[in-house]
């Protein structure tokens, strides 16, 4: 099988893609076939070793991917040869890749694997940072910043879902019609100069309830400042930048909260409550709720683009590395 592996995390261009045996699965394991592999701005920072948790070596980049079981290993139930899955898997840039059972779940016959690719991750961190963190309501609004990401497209269609109004701000025309295409109800550009007012335009004069703020950037305390009594400030990631710091007394001024969400240690700490809110989004997406838009793909073998395009920030929702 041909694969994508690096000895080292100091570049991209240490990267080569190479052939060797497929792998068994061992006991409660899975062998996947994949189809497509979801490639994050999270997963570039990985290959490249600037991750908070840094991979062991020999590295082959991709955590999230879409394709058929090829094998089981013993003791694995519920899963067998040819079923259409997503899986966490240990090096998805593969044309197979090993999976945990317990990490490999089936999808809807409308789901395509690139949309697959892209899913739990993105969708998990919405759902468990707008229901778990931000106790955001129907009818509340939602500020989405860096709405166009992959997480962002995420929180504008599960917030719709939830029943929020959802206003989106995204740095482009191009990305506010994607944020629009994905159901928001307002759009703003993220210009620093008279932001607040146009936000404050988009929430009917007053501000947002909850912010989903996957950027903190040069937003984040503009975007704090405007909540409402009793708003929550959801800390996803630091695509903006240097990491922003916040002056303690504006929390008790705006008697508002900042609130962390780390997809990561709530699947670690919570994961049978993780797994229902996979299943619950799996159906929204099997009943048409949810609808995951795929962004730009790549062919395996320009695996490298993928990563490069990937840390850009100009992707239109999930990049998308399609193998078979």
């Amino acid at each position: 099988m041909k694969f994508v592996q690096a000895s080292t995390l100091d570049s991209i261009a240490d990267y080569r893609l190479l052939e060797g045996e497929v792998p068994k699965p061992g006991p409660g394991e899975v062998l996947i076939k994949v189809a497509s592999c979801g490639v994050g701005y999270v997963d570039a920072l990985v290959a490249l070793g600037r991750y908070q948790v840094k991979p062991p070596l020999p590295h082959t980049p991709g955590k999230e991917a879409g394709g058929w079981v090829e094998a089981v290993g013993a003791g694995v139930n519920g899963l067998a040869q040819g079923d259409r899955v997503m899986a966490s898997v240990r090096g998805g840039f593969a044309q197979f890749a090993l999976a945990s059972a317990a990490d490999t779940v089936k999808i809807p016959e409308r789901m395509s694997f690139a949309q697959a690719s892209g899913f739990r991750v993105n969708y998990l961190t919405a759902l468990h940072g707008l229901r778990d963190r931000g106790t955001l309501a129907a009818s509340e609004r939602l500020l989405v910043l860096g709405a166009a990401g992959g997480v962002g497209m995420a929180a504008i269609q599960v917030g719709k879902a939830m029943g929020a109004e959802v206003i989106a701000a995204a740095s482009t025309e191009e990305k506010r019609a994607f944020a629009r295409a994905q159901g928001a109800d307002h759009v703003i550009d993220t210009a620093p100069e008279g932001w607040r007012d146009r936000l404050k335009a988009a929430c009917g004069g007053k501000g947002p309830d909850v912010v989903f703020d996957p950027v903190c950037g040069p937003l984040f305390e503009p975007a704090f400042r405007s909540l409402v009594w009793n708003g929550r400030h959801l800390v996803v990631g630091f695509v903006g930048g240097p990491i922003p710091a916040l002056k303690s007394n504006l929390t008790l001024m705006k008697g508002a909260a900042l609130v962390g969400v780390d997809v990561r240690q709530f699947v670690l700490f919570e994961e049978k409550k993780a797994n229902a809110h996979v299943a619950e989004l799996l159906s929204w997406v099997a009943d048409g709720r949810l609808v995951p838009a795929v962004g730009r793909s790549f062919p395996l073998e320009e695996f490298a683009p993928a990563l490069e395009f990937a840390l850009t920030g100009k992707g239109l929702g999930k990049t998308v590395l399609e193998i078979a």
